[in-house]
């Protein structure tokens, strides 16, 4: 599976059970990345696909222990630990701002398991730079 997920400056992905926060240009880059493939996502964030053609958006309150090999799963303060060992390729699209934060992305991508593969700064519809980061095992 291809874990994506949205983290701030500090790792920081969610705050009061909320996402801190969201990009359309980001989304985007999410739907032409996946076309083709499989995005598995939870009722919550299969919210933020609304009014987007986007026909590979899965969703599944179960959407982790449906993803197979090569599919992407959008992850928003999901517990992503136990499923760890499937976990091929890590995307995170960085806000490069400091929020508040109270749940964290629970992977240390610095570990020394993790590589940065590709990495592309790009502007966003709600912030200024988004840094898109590839990690590989």
């Amino acid at each position: 599976m291809i874990v994506i997920a949205f983290i701030d400056s500090r790792n920081g992905v969610a705050f009061n059970h909320r996402r801190q926060s969201q990009d359309r240009a980001a989304l985007q880059k999410i739907i032409s990345m996946t076309a083709g493939s499989v995005l598995w996502v939870n009722a919550y964030t299969a919210q933020l696909f609304a009014g987007y053609d986007a026909p590979q958006v899965q969703e599944d309150e179960h959407f982790l222990d449906k993803a197979g090999p090569g599919e992407f799963c959008l992850v928003e303060g999901a517990d992503i630990l136990p499923f760890s060992f499937f976990i091929e390729e890590i995307i995170l699209f960085n806000w490069n701002r400091a929020y508040p934060a109270d749940r964290h992305f629970p992977i240390d991508i610095h570990n020394g398991k993790w590589r940065c593969v590709s990495q592309e700064v790009f502007t966003g519809s709600s912030h200024e730079k988004i840094t898109m980061e590839v990690y590989r095992k």
